[in-house]
Order: C-alpha cells, then structure tokens, then sequence
C-alpha cells in the first residue's frame, strides 16, 4: 500500500563553484520529512536495484539540457510519484538500504547528528516515559523500548503506534499523525519547532471488535483504558447520562474491564476525532466534526442555516479518494491547507465530497486501515470457509469491492484523477500483516 509522500514544493540553490542545482521538498503524511537532491535520489535508486533487481519501479531520466518549468514541473511530480510506488513493497521499507536513506536524508535536513538523547513518550493518561535513545532511532525502535518498559506483550506491538500530537491551550487535543516505522520520532519532534506538540502511544487499528485481541493482557488493556478515559474527558466520547454513571462506577471500583466492555456501546467508540472543517456537504459553505473508524466516516455538520445534519458515509460506498495540497504559508505541515476529497454513492449517484482539514492525510491513513482491516477480515473469514467448504462453487466469496486510492494530490482541482484502471493505485495492492 503506497505511503503518503508527497513533494509539493522544490528550491533552485546555488552550488559552492558555481551552477544550480533543485532541492526537493519531500513530504511524508503532510509533514517536512527531509530534503533531497535528484542525484541523490539517483544514487538510491541505483542501490535500490542491486539489491531488489528489476522489481523497483522506473526513475525518471535525467535531463541534459536546461530544464523549462514545464520539464522542472513534470520532474518533481514524476519523484513523487516514484516514492510512493517505492513504499508499496514492505520488503523495501524495511530494508536496511531503505532506513539507512531517509535516517542520514532526515537528520541532514534538520542538522541533528546521531548522538544520546532522551525522548519524552506520552501515555494517554498524561504521563510520560523518558526514553534513553540514538537521534537515529527508529519509530519501530522506538516502540519496541516503550513496549518493554512498560510490559506490552511483543505479540501485541502492532495493535499500537506512535502518533504526532499536539496540545492546545484550550485544553483540547489533536492527533496530527502516525509516525511511519522508519522516521526518526526524535528528529520529527524537533522538526516541528511548536512546544505543544509531543509524541505519544494510541492503539492503531479502526475495528473496535479488535479489543477482544487484547484483554489477556494487563499493559494493554490498561493503555486501552487510559485512551478512552482521556477521549471522555476531551469530549471526543460523549455519553448518555446513564452511561456516563455507570462508567463511572467502574472508575471507582476500579473494574477496568467492565469499563471497556460498557464503552463499546457509546457512539463513537473506537474512532478518531478530527478538528472541526469545512465541508461542502450537503452544500457548499457546512461545517463539520468529523469521526472516522468502525468502515464510516461520521460527521455532525453544520449547515449555513445553523442547521445541524448528523451524516454517515459507509466506507463500502466509497470509490476513491484524494488529498490536494493547496498551498502553505511556510510549508512546515501544521500552516498547509489540504483538502480530502472522496467519490461517495449517495443516493446511487456518485458524487465528490470535499473536506477542507489540516488533518487531511490522517484521514487519509484512517480509511486505508480500514479496507486494510475489511480485506483481512475477508480474507481470513474466506480460508475457514474453504476448509469448512473445499467445493470450488461453494466457497464463500470476499464481498469488500477494490477501490483507490490517489492520494500522490498535489494537483489543481481542475486536474484531478478519476481514472479507475491503474492497478497500482488499487488501496488492496500488496497488503500483509505489516499493515496492521
């Protein structure tokens, strides 16, 4: 499944001797990841091949004349789109050809040489964990040292992630974005130049049927417990008042879980919230609080008229999707303005719905766990029923349609892709366990 890189923007600089040469801006889910030269990429890509052979896509050709903007323009968009069918293999991603690239690209970008340092881990209750680590630590790395010092089963480390989260002084919290396994949490933290923005564990998957994985096990349950009571006091779960009361019963007992076990009723259970956006749902000019998790996206919008319109849009209605970059005031993540943008069966038309959110290629990441958790499911549920019913005419078939994803976006609305026939675009292409 294709990563989120993105390169929306590019400089001209000038070399020591002379010349010019383009640096590219390269961003990973939103946010400045690193900065690179085409030679550089050039160079990888050579490497890439050695290892991998010929299964690595093509790299676009150098040009040996003068570049026009035109050539400059189709040069940075065929990069990015490079990136993103390099991310589609997980044995790429984790390689240590691969790692080794983006560590020394991201810790160049931001001048942080690979030195001890300590990495504050936030748990969902507020408290923190200070970890001993190498700036050149991985997210993955990372995460295994939290999961031991807080006795988290290794079975169970990838129903968890870190995530990118920020603070605000109204008290209010916002999950900005999942930290991919080969980013470096510390030099993302420091990247970001805002106090208020810290790194913390969540669990990371979008069906709350998952729970049941993880109630043998003490550390994760109590990680479960202490995300759901910070979602309640954050308001992003609103029970009735007779939930509520009885919630908190078993806060006091404390009987933990019973807790979970009542909190799977309350509506939105489960989901991500996403700051308040604009949305053009039903029409132009709504806003809108967005939930995502359980195959919908759910949303209380808010129409011109003060009207409020409680919508759901099933995941199983949804064609494709697209995030477009449309422009950022200094192009560090958190000042960029995105939008979402998805082909929705409403009413057996389809149409396209647009969210204007900063939080745009979190959502993003939201619906391919999604329909990476359906194809599981069906997968899973499609093998018992061939061994249950061997017969070829008897087996039960998957019912989750393909759909796809073009979320590379960094185009004009006017341009904006709805072809359906570009396999590699398909959001069920190589998918593996690694994705959950």
């Amino acid at each position: 499944m294709k990563m989120h890189f993105s390169i929306p923007l590019s400089e001209e600089l000038l070399e020591k001797f002379g010349g010019r040469y383009v640096l590219y801006s390269v961003y990973l889910e939103g946010f400045l990841f690193c900065k690179v030269r085409y030679s550089q990429l050039h160079r990888w890509n050579e490497q890439l091949r050695r290892v991998f052979g010929r299964g690595i896509p093509s790299f676009p050709p150098k040009f040996y004349l003068a570049m026009t903007k035109s050539m400059a323009d189709e040069r940075r968009a065929n990069l990015e789109q490079y990136l993103q069918n390099v991310s589609i293999d997980p044995s790429i991603t984790n390689s240590e050809v691969f790692i080794s690239f983006f560590r020394k690209l991201q810790q160049d970008t931001f001048k942080i040489q690979t030195q001890r340092a300590f990495l504050d881990v936030y748990l969902p209750d507020g408290r923190y964990l200070r970890i001993d680590v190498q700036t050149s630590d991985t997210a993955e790395r990372v995460l295994e040292v939290v999961s031991y010092k807080i006795e988290l089963s290794r079975e169970l480390i990838g129903y968890f992630s870190l995530f990118l989260i920020q603070d605000h002084n109204n008290g209010e919290l916002s999950v900005l974005k999942k930290l991919a396994e080969f980013e470096l949490p510390y030099v993302s933290l420091r990247s970001m130049k805002e106090p208020s923005c810290k790194i913390g564990i969540r669990k990371w998957y979008m069906d709350p049927s998952l729970d049941k994985m993880l109630v043998d096990c003490r550390t994760a349950v109590n990680l479960l417990y202490m995300q759901v009571v910070q979602e309640i006091e954050k308001k992003w779960l609103r029970p009735s008042d007779g939930q509520m009361q009885k919630l908190q019963i078993f806060q006091k007992a404390p009987n933990k879980m019973k807790f979970l076990e009542l909190v799977q009723e309350v509506q939105h259970y489960g989901y991500i919230q996403l700051d308040p956006c604009s949305c053009d749902y039903p029409e132009v000019g709504c806003t809108a609080a967005i939930h995502v998790g359980n195959n919908e996206i759910s949303c209380c919008i808010k129409l011109p008229s003060n009207q409020i319109k409680e919508v759901s849009f099933k995941i199983n209605r949804v064609r494709c999707w697209q995030v477009t970059f449309l422009g950022s005031v200094t192009g560090q993540g958190l000042d960029q303005f995105l939008e979402l943008r998805f082909e929705y069966n409403d009413s057996d038309t389809w149409r396209w719905i647009v969210f204007n959110t900063k939080q745009a290629f979190l959502l993003s990441s939201c619906l391919k766990k999604i329909i990476s958790e359906q194809l599981m499911t069906a997968t899973k549920s499609d093998q018992e029923m061939q061994i249950e019913l061997p017969q070829p005419d008897k087996a039960k078939k998957a019912s989750i349609h393909p759909s796809q994803i073009f979320h590379s976006g960094f185009k004009s609305r006017k341009k904006i892709t709805t072809s359906r026939s570009n396999e590699d675009d398909c959001v069920f292409e190589k998918i593996s366990e690694e994705d959950l």
